[in-house]
């Protein structure tokens, strides 16, 4: 069966339905902060402090629907919360980060399947943001590595299955799901 106008592909939908959210998000203090060559020790902790209280919900709500994913999906590989704890042992503040007490709705595979979309796109992102703190000297790279040299590999598995996965009817739950992710993480990170 052949893509269609009519019929986009789920990937294709999510890049052209998302770009404005993830362009938003991107532009974030940290990210700013980082392209000037500005970024310190103590706003990239800020920033990982920031994602952990987004992230360690997200992987709750995905740990407790993970029986909607076969082993195919690796979820026990796609947690990376206890990385940014790893980070954050290395500053003058280890305890755990305050967590974002409002989640998008992650209650059905197609809502968790557009976070997903989202917080496995930032493996990509978290290998240049890595380079930049290696470049700054700023050690707080442990989240940014992800999942190392599996790091493209890993995202192509996920957009594999992801395509495999969406059905025509739930297309649109995926996508608006993604969109509120964004929102939502962008929300939460601009808070001081």
């Amino acid at each position: 069966m052949s893509v269609t106008a009519e019929h986009p592909d789920i990937l294709s939908r999510l890049r052209v339905e998302t770009r404005p959210y993830h362009d938003a998000l991107e532009q974030n203090t940290f990210n700013q902060e980082l392209t000037a060559g500005t970024v310190s020790q103590a706003a990239t902790a800020h920033f990982l402090r920031r994602i952990y209280g987004f992230l360690q919900p997200y992987e709750t709500q995905l740990r407790a629907h993970a029986d909607a994913f076969g082993p195919e999906w690796q979820l026990d590989q796609r947690y990376r919360a206890h990385l940014i704890l790893e980070d954050m042992a290395q500053t003058n503040n280890p305890s755990e980060p305050v967590l974002c007490p409002t989640l998008p709705p992650l209650r059905t595979r197609a809502q968790l399947l557009g976070a997903m979309y989202v917080l496995e796109g930032s493996t990509l992102g978290g290998q240049v943001i890595r380079r930049q703190l290696a470049k700054a000297d700023i050690p707080l790279q442990t989240y940014f590595t992800g999942y190392a040299e599996r790091t493209g590999p890993m995202w192509k598995s996920f957009c594999q299955l992801l395509t495999a996965a969406a059905t025509t009817e739930e297309q649109t739950e995926i996508v608006q799901s993604a969109v509120l992710t964004f929102q939502h993480l962008h929300a939460w990170i601009s808070q001081p």
